[in-house]
């Protein structure tokens, strides 16, 4: 008679994560680190726990219960130069959860992270699982950069970029490049897409070839837009549609975004118009350069075994550069051919206000 060898319970970590305190990732760093016991003893990672065990994070018992009671919200923010992705820092810089609102139940998980120079787009969550869905190399969430290198750019350096080079890390590489308008002299700009999260990747990515990055922006991750109508250093939490969506995609079941009172409604809804008005000239940071070999020396200190290349009909699943948000609306009329404004239509010195942002980052919030 065969026995039973399925392991019982659910992994640590995950149950954590499901509890709203962080991605998996940073809870696995929690369990090393001794933070976590179970039943009174240090917990180990890759440990496995029952609903009848009793957790406690640096000392705090979880109330269990919590986790059966997953609160899916999600944040889009445009993150500027000079914040960094942890919620405290030693040296006083400003963090990326500084702005954020407080949420009610749980806290907020950012997905994935940029470094201090790199603005643009990154989600927060307040649900384990599906942070952690988002940052798994196995669902593939791709993320496109719009990219300001200066230096020589020719076609046999991109197709050597696409192809793969070898990193400190390990191999890696641009699953699609295109270039971009903006650029002049030796500065250009390209839309350019990776597979993975790895550590200031696409820089290394363009440092190997001889040039300097002097823009970084994350524009998309997966099927979230980051758009125009979304000023730096402002958030707006998505819609239940766009998480449903997202849920989907990662396979997740939909799950309804808490019922809140009027005035918690209405206070949430002040902040978003507040977080609807650009960055006053005080808010923004003065950009922080460092020599590309200063930055790199804490990497070459906790430099990591290199990775084991892929074989080649293993490589990771490629991604193409993504139509723009707004590309299908572009209108191709010739200014004759567009409508006059009529007279005293709009006041000398008042700016239009914007057209209302849809639910959707882009027309249907999925990947073409």
């Amino acid at each position: 008679m065969e026995q039973d060898v399925t392991p019982r319970g659910e992994k640590l970590q995950k149950v954590l994560a499901n509890l709203g305190l962080g991605s998996r990732r940073d809870l696995e760093s929690w369990i090393t680190q001794g933070r976590v016991q179970v039943n009174g003893k240090v917990a180990t990672l890759g440990q496995r726990v029952e609903p009848d065990d009793a957790i406690a994070v640096d000392g705090r018992l979880m109330r269990r219960e919590d986790a059966a009671r997953v609160v899916r919200r999600v944040l889009i923010y445009n993150k500027p130069d000079g914040e960094i992705c942890t919620r405290d820092d030693p040296e006083g810089r400003p963090t990326v959860f500084s702005r954020l609102p407080h949420p009610k139940e749980g806290r907020w998980i950012n997905v994935g992270r940029l470094d201090i120079n790199t603005t643009g787009l990154l989600l927060f969550t307040t649900d384990g699982e599906l942070a952690n869905r988002l940052m798994h190399p196995s669902y593939e969430m791709d993320r496109e950069y719009a990219v300001r290198v200066r230096g020589e750019v020719d076609e046999e350096m991109l197709e050597r970029l696409k192809n793969g080079v070898m990193l400190e890390d390990g191999p890696a590489r641009f699953t699609d490049i295109k270039e971009a308008p903006g650029g002049e002299g030796f500065n250009h700009w390209y839309h350019c897409v990776v597979m993975e999260g790895r550590n200031r990747e696409v820089r290394r990515l363009w440092e190997s070839q001889g040039l300097v990055v002097s823009r970084l922006k994350r524009v998309r991750f997966g099927p979230v837009f980051l758009n125009s109508d979304l000023p730096m250093g402002r958030w707006r939490e998505m819609s239940q549609r766009e998480v449903d969506i997202l849920s989907e995609e990662l396979g997740l079941t939909p799950v309804a975004l808490p019922e809140m009172k009027t005035k918690v409604r209405e206070k949430l809804d002040r902040l978003q118009r507040k977080a609807a008005k650009p960055m006053t000239r005080n808010e923004r940071r003065v950009r922080e350069l460092r020599p590309s070999h200063e930055a790199d020396a804490p990497a070459r200190q906790e430099q990591k075994p290199a990775r084991k290349p892929r074989p080649a009909q293993d490589k990771p699943r490629g991604t193409p550069v993504a139509e723009r948000p707004g590309d299908n609306r572009k209108r191709e009329r010739s200014q004759d051919e567009r409508p006059a404004r009529k007279p005293g239509g709009d006041k000398p010195g008042k700016r239009r206000s914007p057209a209302p942002a849809g639910e959707g980052q882009r027309p249907g919030f999925t990947r073409r």
